[in-house]
């Protein structure tokens, strides 16, 4: 079970009529003690959480012996348990694609590579190709121990599809296992750039907060207090690089690699990342109110119509000879040209 169920949203088709389709089937062990499906499906289902499946179980997803239950419904020995959707199941076979790939540093056991901004990482529900899996699937099409279809082997961290910067690809499975336990571990090091929203009274800083899923919002993700139930720890180191008055400059360094963490932290504590629609950063949250001002921002952000983030730094050790490798990318073209940009405007424009 993936995030299929995050996207519980039922449509009707012509007749009125709600068309499932079958996702998962799975039939329970005759020596299975009763117990609720929520926590049986949560503990025999890959990527899959309690609380999401209450979730489809609330929405009709979850059927019993061709019946929908709900999620304290106790599973009995011989239940056929379904999950069902309201759109086919699509086939997730990754195939190569002729996509130019920017790579950094290649051996016989990983890759790195540079992702531009605007690239999916993985096949998921609505980009099912032209994703930087199915260039890595292209590029090593000749290696016969290189399956992209097997979850072994392949990328080690992921990065969001409107940051640009580095990624670290493992060509074996124990190159994958090696690396990572180096993430979980948080014995890697990375750093990130980003133009944020607002000045800092200080030079430098630390975020602490659980990121969880937003409950208003789904497709977001939340900050939530240090040992809260909900989500998980995340550490956010920050340091400014240059202020430009309205906006600042500032380095990222994470001390755990959580889904949208930098953009979630800076959004918590009142800095979204200029031009993230997502957090609220294409807002004019910051300066004047002239229509020169306006029209400067406007031109900001389509100069660089994304979040301004990007992943300058990475190093790890080598997964077979434990040697330490430390790369860092020049920031992609549309920031850098963000950047020049406000340090033009503040240059011209003394602000106060």
């Amino acid at each position: 079970m993936t995030d299929e169920l995050d996207d519980m949203i039922l449509t009707d088709d012509d007749e009125g009529q709600t068309t499932l389709y079958e996702h998962l089937r799975m039939e329970v062990d005759r020596g299975q003690e009763p117990v609720r499906i929520d926590k049986f499906m949560s503990e025999h289902v890959q990527h899959s959480s309690r609380n999401r499946i209450q979730k489809a179980a609330d929405a009709g997803f979850i059927q019993v012996n061709g019946r929908a239950v709900k999620s304290n419904y106790k599973v009995r020995p011989g239940d056929v348990i379904t999950l069902m959707l309201d759109r086919p199941h699509y086939d997730t076979t990754i195939e190569p694609e002729d996509i130019p790939l920017e790579i950094t540093y290649e051996d016989d056991q990983l890759m790195v590579i540079n992702k531009p901004a605007g690239m999916v990482v993985h096949p998921g529900c609505g980009n099912f190709n032209g994703t930087l899996v199915n260039a890595i699937a292209w590029h090593l099409r000749d290696l016969p121990s290189y399956d992209p279809n097997d979850p072994s082997v392949g990328l080690v961290h992921r990065i969001d599809k409107d940051t640009s910067g580095l990624l670290v690809i493992a060509k074996t499975p124990e190159a994958k296992t090696e690396l990572g336990a180096q993430f979980f571990n948080h014995d890697t090091h990375r750093s990130y750039l980003a133009l944020v929203w607002g000045n800092f009274a200080e030079d430098t800083g630390r975020i602490e907060g659980n990121i969880g899923r937003d409950q208003k919002d789904r497709l977001r993700m939340a900050v939530y207090p240090p040992g809260s139930e909900i989500g998980k720890s995340a550490v956010t180191h920050y340091k400014v690089l240059e202020r430009y008055g309205y906006v600042t400059l500032v380095e990222c360094r994470l001390e755990t690699g959580r889904t949208h963490q930098i953009r979630a932290h800076m959004r918590h504590i009142g800095h979204p990342l200029f031009g993230d629609e997502r957090y609220g950063g294409t807002e004019i949250l910051r300066g004047e109110r002239t229509a020169s001002y306006k029209a400067f921002i406007q031109n900001c952000f389509k100069l660089c119509p994304r979040q301004a983030l990007h992943a300058r730094t990475l190093g790890f050790r080598h997964p077979v000879t434990h040697q330490q490798m430390d790369f860092t990318s020049e920031l992609a073209e549309d920031m850098a040209a963000l950047v020049d940009k406000w340090r033009n405007y503040t240059r011209n424009i003394p602000i106060s």
